[in-house]
Formats: structure tokens, C-alpha cells, sequence
């Protein structure tokens, strides 16, 4: 019987982007496998948006090559179109159309057939039966990225690209997407780019973290948090003010954050027991410790660890 190969849905080996003098991307390489759902993060100008149109076919690279679902994007553009939905960051919609008109434009450039029942179809899936009849430029946020998005989703393809899909939408909208992509992402490989911390977290499979354009971190997000486990943090609260000078003093603090009040966010050597010490400056302050409680680390604190340290070292 012959063997079913499976191709990776997106494989980049080696890809280097420049302008003019500026180098966007150096020597990148990753792997996104079917079905995944990975978060793509980076500072602004990290190479995010530029990687994503080099994967998209939109943008050609000066090295390296791109394979989405086995197929080298440089040597057959068109049908990499076909396999990608792409959302870009500034979702370019045709604000005098009406949503359906839209849709079917889209599906038009597509060559879709049974254009009606696929349009009715993807409406449904994304939830503009209610603003179907109205013009683009008419609807809220939210709803303009929904339209965004099934746009992408309309000719079925097989990886979905979405770059800042969130971008400015209020709390209940940015739900509304946020549960969308992931109904989405269980049948679709999706790669999405987002400043949105939370929103990694909450749909993510995996995150591949750029920086200065090379990959600075690629891990599953409960795994992401080792890469600085070397570190503990604690959360204390004192009942009265006590100065960062005192608390940095203590041997084995690293770094001493002031969150709310009198509360603070320390992180110190793992080696070091320091809860001791912290109640004994207590004594010394004339002030007692109304909360001590280990905190794990969070993405945002692996982001901005790795984004700064390159900084500097570049």
C-alpha cells in the first residue's frame, strides 16, 4: 500500500528580506503544522508583516525559499493564493459595496462556482446575517473585520493568514473575533499576528516570537514560560509604603515593579529563598505583609525580556 505523505502546511528555510540597506529578515526558518493555530509576535518593524507577504506570495524574498502545503510559493504564486485566506493589517474592503456585492466580487476573482450557496455559506459561519443587505462603509469595527475575514475564508482555503485581525476593536468585538478564529482554527491552519498578549494565550497552539528580524523564541505557549524559569516571581503587598531601594537591596532580587498601592511584582534568583527577608524589612519598616504569593511568568514577560535583550545586542 502505498505511503500518505503529509506536507507541513507552511515551511520557511533560510529566508532573508531586505530594502534597500535595511535587512527586514535574516536567515528565518520555521514550521507551522496542519491544523495549528500559531501566534506570530514581534515589537513594530520586528519583519511580522513582511514575513507574512513573503508566505502570502505578495512579496518575493531575496534568499531562502517558502512552501505552503508542499508547493514553493516563488515558483507557482497563483495556486499559493488559492490555498491562503489572507487578511491583511489595514483590511482593504470596498467601502461603497454592500457586503454581499462584496462577497461576490471576491468569489468572482476567485472563479468560485455555486457563488450564492458558498457566499450564503460563509455569512452564516461569520455572522453578517443581519448586515448582509448593508454597505461596508456603514458597519461598525467589528463587523468590518468579520467581512475582512470571510473574504479570506470564502474559497476554502487551506491556511489562513490574519495580521493584527483584533486591531482596535472594543472588548465584546474583540470576543466575538477571537471566537471566531478559533472555531476557525479547528479545521484550518491559521497564522496570526497580534500585539494582544491575552489573545495568544487564550487561542493559541504555539508562538514563534520575532525580533530585529530573526526568530528569538518558537514554543508551545504552556512550554514558552521556561525560557525564563531561571527567574521566580513573587507578588507582595505591604500595609504601608516601602521604597524600591530597600526592596532591591535584598540579596537575590533581580528587579522590583510597583503594580498598585503597595503591592509589587518582584522577581529574584531561583537559588535564593527571599520571603524571609521580605518580612524581616517588613519589621524593619514598621509594617506588615498582608500578601506574599508566587506568580508564574507570563508571555508578556518572556516578550519583553527577549525583544529587549536583542535590542541591545544588536
Amino acid at each position: 500500500m502505498p505511503k500518505t505523505i503529509v506536507f507541513m502546511s507552511i515551511v520557511v528555510n533560510n529566508v532573508s528580506k531586505s530594502y534597500g540597506n535595511q535587512k527586514a529578515l535574516h536567515d528565518v526558518s520555521f514550521e507551522i503544522k496542519p491544523g495549528e493555530i500559531v501566534g506570530f509576535l514581534g515589537p513594530n518593524g520586528a519583519g511580522k508583516s513582511t514575513m507574512m507577504k513573503i508566505i502570502t506570495a505578495y512579496l518575493p524574498a531575496n534568499e531562502g525559499t517558502v512552501e505552503v502545503c508542499g508547493i514553493e510559493v516563488n515558483k507557482e504564486p497563483i495556486k499559493i493564493k488559492r490555498l491562503i485566506g489572507y487578511l491583511a493589517e489595514q483590511n482593504p474592503l470596498y467601502y461603497d459595496m454592500y457586503v454581499k456585492e462584496f462577497l461576490h466580487f471576491t468569489a468572482g476573482v476567485y472563479k468560485l462556482k455555486n457563488r450564492k450557496e458558498k457566499i450564503d455559506e460563509i455569512i452564516e459561519k461569520v455572522g453578517l446575517g443581519l448586515e448582509k443587505h448593508k454597505k461596508i462603509g456603514a458597519l461598525s469595527k467589528g463587523y468590518k473585520q468579520r467581512v475582512g475575514i470571510a473574504q479570506a475564508m470564502l474559497h476554502d482555503p487551506e491556511v489562513l493568514i490574519l495580521d493584527e485581525p483584533t486591531s482596535g476593536l472594543d472588548p465584546n468585538q474583540l470576543k466575538e473575533i477571537r471566537d471566531l478564529i478559533k472555531q476557525i482554527g479547528a479545521k484550518k491552519t491559521v497564522m496570526l499576528s497580534t500585539h494582544i498578549m491575552q489573545e495568544v494565550e487564550a487561542i493559541c497552539d504555539r508562538i514563534i516570537i520575532i525580533n530585529r528580524g530573526k526568530i528569538v523564541a518558537n514554543d508551545t505557549v504552556n512550554n514558552i514560560g521556561k525560557i525564563i524559569e531561571s527567574k521566580n516571581h513573587l507578588h507582595v503587598e505591604f500595609e504601608d509604603k516601602i521604597d524600591k531601594k530597600s526592596i532591591l537591596a535584598i540579596e537575590g532580587i533581580n528587579s522590583a515593579e510597583n503594580v498598585e498601592g503597595n503591592s509589587w511584582s518582584i522577581q529574584y534568583d531561583k537559588s535564593t529563598e527571599i520571603r524571609n527577608q521580605l518580612f524581616n524589612l517588613a519589621v524593619k519598616s514598621n509594617t506588615t505583609v498582608l500578601t506574599l504569593q508566587k506568580t508564574e511568568a507570563k508571555l508578556e514577560d518572556v516578550f519583553k525580556k527577549l525583544t529587549a535583550e536583542k535590542e541591545v545586542e544588536s
